[in-house]
């Protein structure tokens, strides 16, 4: 069974007397532990699609599931509880609150879901040392770079143990060597935790890192393939390198920036 699916999709805006397709009946699948990349250019219809899979919007026509939840009828508040529970958003801008340090950023989520204080710390402070941030907990994000704010980011998508992950341009603010380390913190991820990463770019470079791509245009899908063509980046275990036991046990020791 999908974990998300979409059947005959479509989101029209009315622009005073004129409707404007944003999506036009898109279908697509994507199974639990994907790591799939949604490229197309501006005013493709990538970004629409990504605010309809976060429960952001709903379709204008057809039917949107989410582990086999049909959430095109929600109201508010079970949508919200959707986006809690079953997804973790990362953004190009990072969205990290500036008076807030890197431990208290990541409790956020948990805020909502109910933890108790003493769950939140030590999920965040797990979440945190996952992505190599161990000992930048007390930081703000103007004591870190841009590098280990979307870290911090992607901490913060995991400690409510969603089973997906939506990255809106997540390397659009970041330069090359960086960018590669955070695709890298994505592919083990997906690899070790099998975590279902969906990644918005219209970069190839990142979307090489991804084992799908999906390309869409004027409102549709115009190309959906296996990433069999581009080898996928080298594995990021190092010689020696003993497995760890925890799926959240990993980017220890990745390089800061």
């Amino acid at each position: 069974m999908a974990l998300i699916e979409t059947k005959n999709v479509s989101k029209i805006y009315r622009l005073g007397d004129i409707d404007v397709t944003a999506l036009n009946s898109v279908s697509l699948s994507i199974e639990k532990g994907e790591f799939v990349a949604i490229m197309g250019q501006s005013g493709s219809g990538k970004s629409t699609f990504m605010n309809i899979l976060g429960c952001l919007d709903t379709p204008t026509i057809g039917q949107y599931l989410v582990d086999n939840i049909d959430v095109g009828h929600l109201g508010k508040d079970a949508l919200a509880d959707i986006r809690c529970r079953k997804i973790g958003f990362v953004f190009q801008g990072f969205n990290l609150l500036q008076r807030t340090s890197a431990i208290e950023n990541v409790e956020l989520p948990m805020l909502y879901a109910g933890f108790s204080s003493k769950e939140r710390k030590q999920k965040a402070l797990s979440a945190l040392k996952a992505v190599g941030l161990e000992g930048r907990e007390h930081h703000h994000p103007n004591q870190l770079s841009g590098g280990q704010q979307q870290r911090v980011a992607i901490a913060r998508s995991l400690v409510n143990n969603a089973p997906i992950i939506l990255a809106d341009e997540p390397t659009g603010n970041l330069d090359t060597k960086t960018s590669d380390e955070i695709m890298e913190l994505f592919v083990r991820l997906n690899d070790e935790s099998h975590i279902t990463v969906i990644l918005v770019t219209h970069e190839p470079d990142i979307a090489r890192y991804s084992k799908r791509i999906i390309k869409f245009s004027d409102g549709k899908v115009i190309s959906d393939k296996l990433n069999d063509l581009t080898p996928q980046p080298p594995s990021l275990k190092r010689k020696g390198e003993k497995t760890e036991s925890s799926p959240l046990r990993f980017g220890e020791g990745a390089g800061e920036r």
